[in-house]
């Protein structure tokens, strides 16, 4: 399985990446992946640790001549985000990744393929692994969890770590060179309603929405993806509206960092009216594909006849419930004044559940000025608890703010320049990278992120682009020839 991985230049580090991604490692479940890791470091003879959290650390000393240059954490994150098409028999706690070649890129079977953070992963392995690389003294840092609460990163204590440069590799366009990122919270609203019995006179149907792209919350917020769980509540708000529509249970999206692709719910109505329900929802459906048309060809809406469900959401509880989620702010909130073309905060509403009493809508707030974040948090807490919900705030990370004069930047934009004849793109993101959380216990460490090209991560068409491997791996290897003198 995946010998044609393995086949693909540079050998070093794809042949890690297939080694990598045979090792199921969900966020939260990273035993297996932090114990390969821990082998991994220990079979080279090289000075391997795990911290109390489960972060990696193996260092590896500096090849003959480059004693004197500046140690360098090289850094990258173990999880990855597990999502895959609902037709597809997969199971992210056992299984590895399946992947193939297509063209230029290497893909997953109807899974997300963990290029991120995956090749960043592979590419340390494999320059501990060498030979014949020139590098300063590395501290290798494999974090865990960050796709779900970055608590690898807020786990690592102060004076573990020695090296003055850090190396984040987990950008995903090759000619970006990243010096900033959105911090973020966790918004989460619940709760309780009374089940009524369902009368007699309604009749069932589930309703479906699917076949969106999904993708991450943070670096494709701004590109007018459909959100499922909005659509969904604009198709059920309408249904009440018009016919009276009672909600059983809905079901949507997923993890908190992912666009929501999909969403299901089972309603009732009142079987004098299915057919002009039928009918109507198929119209919005159709209004809705017109406007979605260009970003998410594939939309589609299903609405069928099931069993009636035996009960049924609150009525008054529903009428503010749907609200509350038409009112919610979803996408981008605000862009940024002082860099151009910049998120500065948005919003991923990227659950919402309904069933057997109790509500449950979970968010994803971004942004890269703490008190906009705030803002917008304290926003949807006012939209939810107007409807009778309880709010909590968690997860809360810093963002990583800018530093224009930093030195390690310096090195990288002048090595791109000559090595590609053209400037690259420096850039804060607005998806949430660890140097920020990493910066807190050690301020002085001069941090930089980059990578090779990856689309679509978060959701089943995550791609990682062949050729734009090769570029980044030539890339890595001149920074570490040019790593500053001590």
């Amino acid at each position: 399985m995946n010998s044609e991985i393995r086949a693909l230049e540079p050998k070093a580090l794809w042949n890690k990446f297939a080694d990598l991604n045979a090792v199921p490692r969900p966020s939260k479940k990273e035993e297996r992946v932090i114990a390969f890791m821990k082998k991994f470091g220990e079979d080279l003879g090289l000075e391997t640790l795990v911290d109390k959290v489960g972060n990696v650390i193996i260092r590896k000393p500096a090849t003959t001549g480059m004693e004197d240059r500046q140690t360098v954490v090289m850094q990258s994150h173990l999880d990855m985000v597990c999502q895959k098409n609902n037709d597809t028999q997969f199971d992210f706690d056992t299984q590895g990744i399946d992947m193939f070649v297509e063209g230029d890129w290497v893909k997953a079977k109807g899974t997300t393929l963990g290029a991120d953070n995956g090749l960043g992963v592979a590419t340390i392995m494999a320059i501990l692994e060498s030979n014949d690389i020139e590098h300063p003294a590395i501290e290798a840092l494999f974090t865990i969890d960050e796709e779900t609460g970055m608590t690898g990163a807020m786990g690592l204590e102060g004076g573990i770590l020695t090296g003055d440069i850090l190396l984040n590799l987990d950008t995903e366009e090759d000619d970006e060179i990243g010096v900033g990122c959105a911090g973020g919270v966790d918004v989460t609203a619940t709760r309780t309603y009374k089940i009524e019995d369902t009368p007699e006179t309604k009749t069932g149907f589930e309703v479906i929405v699917k076949g969106l792209q999904g993708g991450h919350s943070g670096m494709q917020i701004h590109e007018g993806l459909g959100n499922a769980n909005k659509i969904m509540n604009r198709l059920l708000f309408d249904g009440f509206e018009n016919f009276g529509l009672r909600i059983s249970e809905i079901n949507g999206g997923g993890l908190r960092n992912a666009i929501p692709r999909e969403s299901k719910a089972i309603v009732a109505i009142d079987t004098i009216h299915e057919n002009a329900f039928i009918m109507e929802l198929a119209q919005l459906a159709q209004t809705i594909k017109s406007e979605y048309k260009t970003m998410e060809p594939d939309l589609d809406v299903i609405v069928s006849k099931c069993d009636t469900p035996e009960t049924i959401m609150e009525l008054g509880v529903q009428e503010g419930f749907t609200r509350a989620i038409y009112a919610a702010i979803n996408g981008v909130y605000r862009m940024s004044a002082d860099i151009p073309n910049l998120v500065e905060t948005s919003n991923n509403i990227a659950n919402v559940t309904v069933k057997n009493g109790e509500i449950k809508v979970g968010c994803l707030t971004r942004s890269s000025v703490e008190s906009s974040k705030w803002d917008l948090a304290n926003t949807l807490r006012a939209t939810f608890e107007l409807t009778g919900c309880e709010v909590e705030f968690s997860g809360d990370y810093p963002g990583w703010k800018p530093n224009m004069d930093s030195p390690i930047l310096k090195v990288l934009e002048s090595l791109y320049i000559e090595m590609n004849n053209e400037k690259p793109h420096v850039a804060a993101c607005h998806a949430g990278l660890e140097c920020g959380i990493l910066g807190q216990n050690y301020p002085e460490m001069d941090m930089i992120s980059f990578g090779p090209n990856i689309k679509g991560a978060h959701s089943p068409d995550e791609r990682a682009q062949i050729s734009s491997a090769q570029k980044y791996w030539k890339y890595v290897l001149e920074i570490l020839k040019n790593i500053p003198k001590k």
